[in-house]
């Protein structure tokens, strides 16, 4: 790839902009004292593993107390092992994209067996090559490049959101195709780091979340500048190209909120092979666009768990929006009439206490279920 510049130019000016004004707090990429690990020392890779997993569509600030409360339960990769799915997703709860957590647990099985049950803690047991770090559930070349390079401290390219923005404004690539693609991994591969690659990928990272933003770059304090083809010929703004906005579709959800006679409320468990797989729910789904929400709870209740309800009081009505879609819930209170409820559609089905409801791992969208049925219940307690 012709440059004006060479990369020892771009390596440099990064470096000395991340002595000065680097994340050097970020708890997974320090020693076990809180100390920065020196050029060329290994860190153990294990709560780096679950850090890199955790940025995969969530912010640092987000995520660093969910890494931490995850390493004081999970300290180590045998007490991850041998925890149950159901542990794993509670810890989860409220990050989203469950589908990650329960990619860790899989992965978790398959490191144990690499490492022996007693050796997690040496980074040197641990793989350290990015092909053996892909061949893991959910760990893509980007998050295989940054666990190695911040774990052994090793000249691995990186290419997350962060880093694509910067690369396409340096070169000017709107990225839009797959070419463009290949030439931004290319321009990671070169400009890597040999001697203080963890650094550099970090001092990326850092330049991405601080000054070359999405919106409004703060160009003018960019140690990059200088080597910027975007800043010098064009608008930062416009690199890379924004994909026009979709328009999410709504589909509507029916729930129903069956009691039996001990006012314990009905659950089932998402089937391990779906979305959420794992996750406890309440009973619904998708309405069809003849029916009223009644008759889709109706059905539905009937098609999942083979029992046959009265649809009473509504409790709530809310929207709920994931990356591609909308869900519009509608929450109804129902009287079991009839039937034995069998897991039809789910993996298990339990009768629990209302009050007991948050010691198991529901998707956010429920927890909203779940407070506004607590302050129906306080009013209908205070009414007897």
């Amino acid at each position: 790839m012709d440059m004006i510049v060479s990369p020892q130019s771009i390596q440099n000016s990064l470096l000395e902009w991340f002595r000065e004004n680097g994340r050097h707090w970020i708890p997974w990429k320090l020693k076990k004292d809180g100390s920065i690990p020196q050029s060329g020392e290994s860190l153990s890779p294990y709560g780096i593993w679950i850090a890199e997993v955790m940025l995969q569509q969530t912010q640092l600030k987000v995520v660093i107390p969910y890494w931490e409360k995850w390493m004081e339960v999970f300290p180590s990769l045998p007490s991850l092992t041998e925890a149950d799915l159901e542990s794993v997703l509670m810890l989860w709860q409220g990050l989203g994209y469950y589908s990650r957590a329960n990619r860790i647990h899989q992965s978790s099985k398959k490191l144990i067996e690499f490492l022996g049950e007693n050796t997690d803690q040496d980074p040197y047991s641990w793989p350290n090559r990015i092909d053996q770090w892909m061949f893991l559930p959910g760990i893509g070349r980007s998050t295989a490049g940054s666990i190695v390079s911040s774990a052994f401290d090793l000249p691995a390219p990186i290419l997350d959101g962060n880093v694509k923005r910067i690369l396409s404004r340096l070169l000017a690539i709107e990225r839009k195709s797959i070419k463009d693609e290949k030439k931004l991994w290319e321009f990671s591969s070169l400009l890597i780091s040999k001697i203080s690659p963890r650094n550099f990928n970090q001092a990326l990272m850092d330049l991405g979340a601080n000054i070359c933003t999405p919106q409004k770059p703060s160009c003018s304090s960019c140690p990059l500048q200088k080597f910027c083809v975007a800043y010098a010929d064009y608008d930062p703004n416009n690199f890379p190209k924004k994909e026009m906005t979709r328009i999410k579709p709504i589909q509507e959800i029916g729930i129903g909120l069956v009691f039996n006679k001990n006012g314990e409320l009905l659950i089932d468990q998402r089937l391990e092979s779906s979305s959420m797989g794992g996750m406890w729910e309440f009973p619904g789904g998708k309405k069809i666009s003849s029916e009223s929400i009644e008759n889709t709870i109706e059905r539905e209740l009937k098609e999942e768990l083979g029992i046959v309800v009265k649809v009473g009081q509504k409790l709530l009505s809310f929207e709920h929006a994931y990356t591609h879609k909308k869900l519009y819930f509608t929450v109804h209170i129902c009287e079991w009439i009839s039937g034995e409820p069998k897991p039809l559609a789910s993996q298990k089905l339990l009768w629990v206490s209302p009050d007991k409801l948050f010691e198991f791992p529901f998707p956010a969208a429920n927890t909203k279920i779940i407070s506004e049925l607590y302050k129906h219940l306080c009013i209908e307690n205070k009414k007897l």
